[in-house]
């Protein structure tokens, strides 16, 4: 339970831009399982990401309803990398995850993740239904991988699902994009610096969204996977653990 006076064990940051229909499904889920399956203290962060529709008003609402939640409105448009990294210097956790707040990832999938906490020093999950996504989306998936394993040397599963990290490492390894590489720069910097990892199944619902192909995003990806094999693979730069 999310006793007052404890110290939260878990944040979970979860980003909601125009999600109105789906924010509330999320977090109800996310809190049965902390709730019913899990008896660790936690805190939840909601970053209304200046949402057009009635997403801020819903996050303000569930606040009210769970004294474990809290609600950050920005104030312009910031980005899934940016909640993150605001979450992490918010966070009064030990632990730190992130999770959409689209509803796409089916809530037995957050207690995969919470009950792999302590198994290595990050928990990182990969989508275990792909075919619930397009040929299209899963195909860009695919070459992701294998492109970021090639070049760093790794047999990674995926880089871009939900992942627990200690809040204590990613503060060493803050990510230095807000763009949707984010989470492969986080991962590959700490497992470079000889961080234990686990990979856990998750699964997710379909969905239509494909913004992370769009021309700009797409840009910032490159940017940043060819300054982190810079840093990485020719100036050597390694996080200590």
């Amino acid at each position: 339970m999310n006793l007052k006076n404890q110290k939260p064990k878990l944040t979970v940051v979860v980003p909601a831009f125009n999600e109105e229909r789906n924010l509330e499904f999320t977090v109800k889920g996310l809190l049965y399982i902390l709730n019913e399956k899990h008896s660790e203290s936690y805190e939840i962060i909601i970053f209304d990401d200046c949402s057009i529709d009635k997403t801020g008003i819903i996050a303000d609402r569930i606040a009210l309803e769970n004294r474990g939640i809290k609600v950050i409105h920005n104030k312009v448009n910031m980005g899934f990398g940016y909640n993150y990294k605001k979450g992490v210097e918010e966070a009064k956790g030990e632990y730190i995850m992130i999770i959409p707040g689209d509803n796409e990832v089916i809530s037995s999938s957050f207690g995969y993740l919470v009950d792999s906490i302590g198994k290595a020093d990050i928990v990182l999950s990969y989508i275990d239904n792909v075919e619930e996504r397009s040929w299209v989306r899963r195909a860009i998936s695919f070459f992701y991988v294998k492109l970021l394993n090639f070049l760093f040397n790794f047999n990674m599963k995926y880089y871009n699902g939900i992942s627990i990290y200690p809040v204590a490492l990613v503060k060493k390894t803050m990510p230095t994009t807000f763009g949707f590489a984010f989470a492969a720069e986080i991962a590959i910097r700490l497992l470079k610096g000889g961080a234990t990892y686990i990979e856990v199944p998750m699964f997710i619902r379909p969905t239509n969204k494909t913004s992370a192909f769009k021309i700009k995003n797409i840009i910032s990806v490159i940017k940043t996977i060819t300054s982190l094999f810079w840093s990485i693979n020719i100036k050597k730069e390694r996080v200590e653990i």
